[in-house]
């Protein structure tokens, strides 16, 4: 068990920005003063003038981000799911969703996995929250695999997209050859014939 590979899907995102922004020169990439945090300072070291600071103000940040994304820019606003979900729901709805605008909501921190910030931090919510918007495209990958390859398919997806990012490190499971990620598909972990067990997210490896 100790060789297991374990990578936080925050960290993958933040190394798929990185690629993609060398491949993208239209990527912008916006966070709320969590650069460290959300992995987005992997992108702000590689391409600085592409990278912007919102401060600890989410719904400011989505409505940067809509206003950017008006202008044809591929946009990835990044911060806490608590935040992103919670803070800049009427923005993310209204500025973003409803245009169908081109911006990407890198949400990092989900669900319980991040129990050392504390309650107010903790956000499993944001899924249910984020479903009910008409047009958003939810991604909640459940490893490092998975989350590089959701990165690049939100990016060639025209229209939001929430992006659902743990904390803590998780084994890597969907590293075999035959692995291919596809918005809307699930794929089969593990064949069985007692029960059928349904996960998503950094649970499918505890499932």
């Amino acid at each position: 068990m100790a060789d297991i590979k374990k990578i936080a899907t925050r960290e993958s995102y933040g190394n798929a920005l990185k690629a993609l922004g060398e491949e993208f020169d239209n990527v912008v990439v916006l966070d709320a003063d969590l650069a460290g945090a959300t992995k987005t300072g992997t992108f702000q070291k590689a391409f600085p003038d592409r990278h912007f600071d919102c401060g600890i103000a989410e719904a400011n940040m989505m409505g940067v981000a809509a206003g950017i994304a008006s202008t044809g820019k591929l946009v990835f606003a990044s911060s806490f799911a608590m935040f992103a979900a919670g803070s800049a729901f009427e923005i993310v709805r209204n500025s973003i969703c409803y245009p169908k605008l081109n911006v990407k909501i890198g949400a990092t921190h989900a669900g319980i996995s991040v129990g050392e910030d504390g309650a107010t931090h903790q956000c499993l919510e944001d899924i249910g929250i984020m479903r009910t918007i008409p047009g958003m495209v939810i991604i909640n990958p459940a490893d490092h695999a998975e989350a590089m390859a959701a990165v690049e398919a939100a990016i060639n997806y025209v229209g939001p997209v929430y992006m659902r990012f743990g904390r803590s490190a998780v084994p890597v499971i969907n590293d075999y050859p035959e692995y291919k990620f596809e918005i809307g598909k699930g794929t089969v972990v593990k064949e069985g014939k007692d029960v059928t067990i349904i996960a998503t997210g950094v649970c499918v490896d505890s499932a």
